[in-house]
This record gives structure tokens, C-alpha cells and sequence, in this order.
């Protein structure tokens, strides 16, 4: 990946070299000591005075020639949650420069090696016309953040002459969520490609067991059942079942975000549950050859990824997650939303289910005939109301919006819209069960079932 680079010139257009604190007091010092030498006749203070007045002279005979130029860049502009990446900050036009110095701004959910973002380096003897430092920053949660961005300044031979402190310019980076630990071994209830790993509802070329029946022509001879066939005096074949993918369209709510996130390891809130969740389902599904899609409600942009299959489209997907802005939401009115899904396509809807756009946008896929899951992304510890942590004032509150959470889960559960909480591997197993026998039902008697 390639690094990121900021505005070279921002920080430091117009700075130039100057007399340093040091020179300045080596120079009044030398001068006023030889003066009161002279005055009181005092040649050993004269003697004193020489030895700073020659480190002034050398430092001003060393002044650099040229104004240097700063930079920092970041060696990937790409990182997982928990890795990390290098900053490097380079001064170029260095030729006389002695010693530099930077010190990097922290920002929330990163980290530096040093901690304290302090990062010095001296000149060996050899002079070079370029100066580099190096830190190691780690990002601790998934979404955009920002590194490399602090001050730097740089000192002359004999710390004669200073250039900064400059800025350095922020470098934007993204962090991919990590997703989290996911399986499931119910297959999907409506598959609907030509190829994949669901079974569907019809004969056809499959790994899974239908029966054995007679032979007729056009089946292939690797398929006989010889035991049957010598038993009864005719060719009988194995048949199987089809085997097709699955559309599986995500449906994330970042509207609103419950509990207080602790980055990678910490605690989660409601938001990092739905996006480590959806990017576990869609790397479990895009690696079985399904297809996968992205809504986000509640994102202003970088809200919507068309189903896809492959290694690429889950790069995608988890770009488009880290991108959303944690609380970011605007006004939609749920009858003009437009899901672009295909027939059959599987439904998981992420969401602590705290917002009627959710669930009108959940009825209304619902009511198109499409399965729809709702998986409850609501930190586990936030359900105990009681917690003595909180004020009475904090607690009732809490109590008041939990009764109106229980009354939207109800609307949702009476549109026959079920509902799991997530809790890693096989979170959707029983409920996909129950969604292929729905489908498996006559029409009348689905009908019933919903």
C-alpha cells in the first residue's frame, strides 16, 4: 500500500533560521564579562570570558547555508484494527544541521511508540543533506483517523541557530474493523445463483445425498450405484441436490450508538458490535462463494455497496464500515428508501432497534416478501437498570427508553421479523433454520406461518 504524505509547505512557509537562546547568551555574556574585566583589571575573568565569546563565533560561523524543508508520511494508509503503521518525518536541505527534534499530537483510539510521541536525532560526523525520524503509531479502533501531525524543530552545529518549531500536517489513514469470530452451519433459505454451496430445491449436480433412482440417458456413468444395480437387474443412479449461492444484503444502523467503546479488546458499544458483526458475516459468506451487499442507515456517504462476491468486494465492504461516522445520522423518509435487492436475498438488519427509521426500514423489506432478520447489537451489560453506577435520574431514564426499545422489538416480532442477539458463532443458525422450513411450506401455509 502507499504511503500518505501531507502539505509539505503548510507548517512551515516562511520560517527561517535564528539566533538561538544559546548564541544569544554565550554572545551578551563573553561581551559583558570582558567589559567588567577590563573595568576592575581582572584578567582571569577576561580568560572566562573568552571561552564563551569563541563558542559565538564558531556558532555563527556554522550558520547553514539554507532553510530546510519538513515532511511526514505514513508507510500504509491502510491498517487492520490493532495494527499499526510507521510515521516517518524527513528534513531535507539538513547539510548543518546538528540536532532535530519532533513531537507528535496523540489522537483518540491511536497510540506511538515512544508513548510520548517525543522523537530526537543527532547528526553523525559524516554530514547528509537529509535527517529522518521514525515512530511507530498502533490504531485501536476501526474508522478514519489521523497520525503524524505535531511540531519539529532543528538546531545548527554548536546550537547556534534554531529553524521552528514547525507544524507537521496530519495524515489521514483508515482502519479496517477486525471481524469478529463467525460461523454458521445453517444454509441459507432461499439460494438463488446458478453455483455455490446451499442446497436448493431441485435435482441437480451436488455433493448432498436426494436418492437413487433409475438410469436414463445422460447420466454419467461416475454416478451408477452398482450395489442396486446388481440387485435389481438395472442401472440405478445417485442423485443429489443442487447446489446454488445466496444473496445476503447487510443492513447496518449507525444512527445511533449505546454504551462507551474501548477499542480493540475493550469494552464494545453498540456500534462496534454491528460493524465487527457484519463484516464477520460477510467474510463467512463472500468465502463460501456468496454474494454479499451493504446498506448503512444513518451514514451521509459511503452508505451503499451492491451485492458482489470475492476477496476484493470484502476489501470494499470493510472500507466502506470503517468508514462510517460513529452517530452520524440525517432524516429519511423509510417509504423512499430504495434497496436495491434481488428476489430471495437474505436480510440481516444490525441495529440496537432504538429508532422507528429501522423499523419502518424493516417492514418494508419485510413486506416485499424478503426474509428478514433482525440481529440486536445492544451491549449485554447495558440491560441491568439497577446498575448503582448511575444516578436514579440516569437509571429511569433508562428504564423509560428500554420500554420504547420493547415496543419497537414488538412491532418488529409481530411482522414475523425474528429477532437473535449476537453472540459470535452460530448467532444465525436456528433462525435460518426456521426460515428455510417457512419457505419450505405451501403458499397458503407460509402464509399462515407469517
Amino acid at each position: 500500500m502507499g504511503g500518505v504524505a501531507g502539505d509539505d509547505l503548510a507548517g512551515w512557509r516562511g520560517m527561517t533560521w535564528r539566533a538561538s537562546h544559546v548564541l544569544v547568551r554565550s554572545g551578551l555574556f563573553s561581551a559583558a564579562a570582558a567589559l567588567v574585566a577590563v573595568l576592575l583589571g581582572r584578567p582571569d575573568l577576561l580568560v572566562f570570558a573568552v571561552g564563551f565569546g569563541v563558542h559565538a563565533v564558531v556558532a555563527i560561523l556554522h550558520r547553514p547555508g539554507e532553510d530546510p524543508r519538513a515532511s511526514s508520511r505514513l508507510a500504509r494508509d491502510t491498517v487492520r484494527e490493532g495494527q499499526g503503521t510507521r510515521v516517518r518525518i524527513g528534513l531535507e536541505r539538513a547539510r548543518g544541521v546538528e540536532f532535530v527534534g519532533a513531537t507528535l499530537l496523540t489522537h483518540p483510539w491511536t497510540g506511538y511508540h515512544p508513548p510520548n510521541g517525543v522523537l530526537t536525532h543527532t547528526a553523525s560526523k559524516s554530514p547528509s543533506s537529509t535527517m529522518r525520524l521514525v515512530a511507530e503509531v498502533a490504531s485501536l479502533r476501526w474508522g478514519r483517523r489521523e497520525a503524524g501531525d505535531g511540531l519539529v524543530s532543528a538546531y545548527s552545529r554548536w546550537a547556534g541557530y534554531q529553524w521552528g518549531q514547525a507544524a507537521l500536517p496530519a495524515s489521514p489513514f483508515t482502519t479496517l474493523p477486525v471481524p469478529g469470530p463467525f460461523d454458521s452451519a445453517a444454509h441459507a433459505p432461499h439460494p438463488i445463483g446458478l453455483v455455490g454451496t446451499h442446497p436448493a430445491g431441485r435435482a441437480g449436480d451436488g455433493s448432498e445425498f436426494a436418492g437413487i433412482r433409475p438410469f436414463v440417458p445422460g447420466d454419467r456413468l461416475r454416478r451408477i450405484h452398482w450395489r442396486v444395480s446388481l440387485r435389481t437387474g438395472a442401472l440405478h443412479v445417485t442423485s443429489t441436490v443442487a447446489e446454488q449461492d445466496a444473496s445476503v444484503l447487510l443492513l447496518v444502523d449507525s444512527g445511533v450508538e449505546i454504551g462507551a467503546s474501548g477499542g480493540l479488546g475493550g469494552a464494545e458499544s453498540s456500534l462496534d458490535i454491528a460493524v465487527r458483526a457484519a463484516g464477520a458475516v460477510a467474510e463467512h459468506y463472500l468465502r463460501n462463494g456468496d454474494r454479499v451487499g451493504l446498506r448503512v442507515l444513518g451514514s451521509t456517504r459511503h452508505n451503499a455497496l451492491p451485492t458482489s462476491a470475492g476477496g476484493r468486494h470484502l476489501r470494499r465492504l470493510l472500507d466502506v464500515l470503517a468508514r462510517i461516522s460513529p452517530g452520524e445520522s440525517r432524516h429519511v423518509d423509510a417509504a423512499r428508501l430504495r434497496f436495491q435487492v434481488p428476489a430471495g436475498a437474505v436480510v440481516l438488519v444490525f441495529s440496537p432497534m432504538l429508532s422507528d427509521r429501522v423499523v419502518a426500514a424493516t417492514g418494508l423489506l419485510a413486506r416485499r416478501g424478503l426474509s428478514v432478520v433482525v440481529v440486536d447489537t445492544l451491549p449485554a451489560g447495558l440491560d441491568r437498570r439497577e446498575d448503582p453506577g448511575h444516578t436514579t435520574t440516569e437509571r429511569l431514564a433508562w428504564r423509560l427508553r428500554s420500554l420504547e426499545r420493547d415496543a419497537l422489538l414488538g412491532r418488529v416480532t409481530r411482522l414475523g421479523i425474528p429477532v437473535v442477539a449476537w453472540h459470535g458463532p452460530g448467532t444465525l443458525d436456528d433462525v435460518l433454520r426456521g426460515l428455510g422450513r417457512r419457505a419450505a411450506l405451501p403458499a397458503r401455509g407460509a402464509a399462515v406461518a407469517r
